[in-house]
């Protein structure tokens, strides 16, 4: 338990960046990319309340998308941070973009960012990862013989990842334990629906979407190519909804790149 109320893993030097994952995931959902990023910057990867170990506010959760942003602000000033620059996957992306508009942060980037589907396809992606979380609650013994084998590794992430096997067993079952255990998913997703982006960043923006996303697919990076028209908007080609594990490097130096940290 870290003393600003949230749990995260912070390393490197430099210019603060922000790291934020996705409903039922945790801060470890950036381990294969963290070392890289901390090359070049002063990186916090944070446990969104009530995901991971970080606890449930006592004030409750917040009820929509601005009481998310604000209490990522929060968590800012908290650590003594001016407008960091941010990066996010999935609800993490919509946060980080939500913080580029308000002018909370340096820059953005958003991988496969929730905001820009129907709400068809809203209630798709919470439904396969709902039926994700209640397979999680699996037995330990089980899921670790699943996870260990590649093919049924495949069967069991291959929605979420385009390369499981790529993923370390203990990477899979730590994430198993922590979509299992989330205790805001619920009032999240309930609090997301209806939920599209609509700021206007001023900030530099890179909307990176998986070209094998099965949670937010693809296509729906030409909406958001239409809502944030001067974004750079990139391609992950071959990776799925969680691309840090499917190609660390690719994700590792589009952040870099939006940071302006390649560049320096």
């Amino acid at each position: 338990m870290s003393a600003v109320g949230v749990v995260f893993e912070r390393r490197g030097a430099g210019a603060p960046l922000v790291l934020l994952h996705g409903i039922g995931h945790h801060w470890a959902a950036w381990s294969p990319v963290l070392d890289r990023l901390a090359e070049a910057h002063d990186v916090i990867a944070v446990d969104l309340p009530g995901f991971g170990r970080s606890p449930v506010p006592a004030a409750g959760l917040p009820a929509d998308m601005p009481g998310l942003v604000a209490a990522v602000v929060e968590l800012f000033a908290a650590l003594g941070l001016d407008r960091p620059h941010v990066a996010g996957n999935s609800l993490g992306g919509a946060i980080a973009l939500e913080l580029a508009a308000a002018g909370a942060v340096s820059s953005a980037t958003a991988l496969s960012p929730a905001g820009f589907c129907t709400p068809r396809e809203l209630r798709w992606a919470l439904t396969v990862l709902t039926l994700h979380r209640n397979a999680a609650r699996l037995p330990e013994p089980v899921l670790r013989s699943l996870f260990g084998r590649p093919a049924l590794r495949t069967l069991a992430l291959g929605m979420i990842l385009a390369r499981p096997n790529r993923m370390a067993l203990a990477e899979a079952l730590a994430d198993a334990r922590a979509l299992r255990e989330a205790r805001a998913f619920r009032a999240v997703a309930r609090a997301g629906r209806g939920y599209a982006f609509a700021g206007a960043p001023t900030v530099p923006v890179t909307v990176a979407w998986g070209t094998r996303d099965r949670i937010l697919p693809y296509r729906q990076a030409a909406l958001a190519r239409t809502r944030l028209p001067t974004a750079r908007h990139l391609d992950l080609t071959g990776c799925g909804h969680v691309p840090m594990h499917d190609d660390p490097e690719l994700v590792a130096s589009v952040i870099l790149d939006t940071t302006g940290a390649r560049a320096a």
